[in-house]
Parts: C-alpha cells; structure tokens; sequence
C-alpha cells in the first residue's frame, strides 16, 4: 500500500515563516502527498512551488471555529481562487450550529462551495453526535465535496482518537457520497492507521513525513 496519497501535508502554524512554508512544500514533492494545506497568506506561494506537480493547494479558511461574518468568509475564498488555491478547507460556524441556525450555516457553504471544491470542517470534538449528522447533511447540501473533523484546536486530544474514529464513521453515514477527512492529533502511523479504519479517504497532518516513514520501516 501506498500511503503517501492519502495526505493533505498541513503547516497552518501561526508563527511560520517562509523557509518553513517552503520546507512543506519540498516535503511534499518528496514523498508526493496529495496537497499542502497552508493559511491564506501563503496560497499564492504554494502554489508556485507546487507548480507542475499535481499536488494541490489548499488553504484553511476561519479557524478555529467559524465566527466570522459570511461575506468576510467568502472574500477570503475568493482571494484564495485568485491566487491559485485548488480546494478550500472551511471551517463551518460553530456558535450558529449550536444556535441551530441551519439555514444561515447552508447559504454560507452554498456560497463558498461556488469558489471551489469544498471540505467542510465540522468541529466535531465540539458537537454532539446530532449536530455532526446535521452539519454533514448541510454540507452535501451546500455542494461540499468532503467533510472534515477538526483543525489546529481540535478538542479531541490523542488519547480521544477512539471517538474521533467514532465520528468519522458517523459523519460517512451522515453524509453517503461526500469524501471524509480526518485531520487533528494525527501523529503516528497508529493513529494514521486507525482512522483509514473508521473510513477517512484523506489525512490532514503535519506529522505526515514521520507517518511515512514510520511505515517503510514497518514495510521492511
């Protein structure tokens, strides 16, 4: 098995510098990984050192929870097209699905899925388990591609990946036909392991180079 293309290489630290941003992006035309997921400030340069190889671009949209007001949202979006991202990982508002203002939450994600292809971040060590089937029906309403588990302040600490692998199969049964992302505390080849089991298609990491090699080792 190949696993290098399950990976969305993640560097979405707030202190990063260029150097480091560079750095994920040779990591991952090394090891081939299936995107290099970054804040918006840095899209346009991914993407000109992504240039050529397949590998996309994919940008972080308001975390950690979603609270900005939807024509900001949309506007980073927007920015992000024009500057080249390829897919964009938005992070859905929490405050609003724990108002249940479902409406708002669908025309906001209508409006951004528009831009490009859409994971829809849901928070899930936030919600219950009813407001993880709503979101991720919402979101294969709004014309999302994916759904995602978490991102940089995910509630669910290591320790927890047992109820994170719970919710991904909750957020697949939710939602049939949507790819599902798990991404989160996923440090090792045993956590990597244990979310393909409960049925993640894409692993968002910034461990993914360690994962990696942790499995040719295993391998030999």
């Amino acid at each position: 098995m190949e696993i290098s293309k399950f990976f969305d290489h993640t560097n979405i630290r707030k202190d990063a510098k260029k150097e480091d941003i560079l750095r994920t992006c040779e990591e991952a035309k090394k090891y081939q990984f299936r995107g290099v997921c970054v804040r918006p400030q840095w899209v346009k340069l991914v993407k000109k050192e992504l240039h050529g190889t397949g590998i996309k671009t994919i940008v972080l949209v308001d975390d950690p929870i979603g609270d900005s007001p939807s024509k900001k949202r949309l506007a980073i979006c927007k920015k992000a097209k024009k500057g080249g991202a390829d897919e964009i990982d938005v992070v859905v508002n929490i405050p609003d699905v724990k108002h249940e203002r479902w409406q708002k939450i669908l025309m906001d994600l209508k409006r951004i899925c528009k831009v490009l292809p859409t994971k829809v971040i849901i928070g899930s060590g936030y919600l219950t388990d009813e407001e993880i089937e709503k979101v991720c029906q919402i979101a294969k309403k709004a014309g999302a591609f994916c759904v995602k588990t978490a991102t940089e302040k995910d509630p669910l600490e290591k320790r927890e990946l047992e109820e994170k692998a719970w919710h991904l199969r909750l957020m697949r049964e939710s939602a049939p036909g949507l790819l599902v992302k798990a991404s989160g505390r996923i440090s090792d080849l045993s956590a990597f392991l244990k979310m393909r089991k409960a049925g993640a298609d894409i692993i968002g990491s910034s461990f993914s180079v360690q994962i990696v090699e942790e499995f040719k080792k295993r391998k030999k």
